[in-house]
């Protein structure tokens, strides 16, 4: 079970970087954009993007992965850089 566990989190690594670029702008790393990354890393997916800005949809989206514990480091990336848009509409 844990190697099964071990191999789905490498893959998941693995695959991150062909959507990071798909789709989306990247904005600027700000000390606003530290602090979110943080707290979605730390305390919940969601609230890096609320304290960003982004839209309703976005955050909800964001929150809700977040019960995947793994989500937590795509969305700090997500908070850390900003990134306006994303995955969104059956583009997954």
């Amino acid at each position: 079970m844990k190697k099964l566990f071990a191999l789905l989190i490498v893959s998941m690594f693995l695959t991150v970087p062909v959507f990071a670029g798909t789709h989306g702008k990247d904005g600027k790393i700000s000390g606003r954009s530290v602090g979110a990354s943080l707290c979605s890393l730390i305390i919940w997916p969601g609230i890096g993007q609320a304290i960003n800005g982004q839209t309703t949809e976005k955050n909800v989206t964001h929150a809700v992965l977040g019960l995947t514990g793994v989500f937590r480091i795509w969305s700090f990336y997500d908070a850390i850089v900003d990134r306006d848009g994303g995955v969104w509409h059956n583009r997954i």
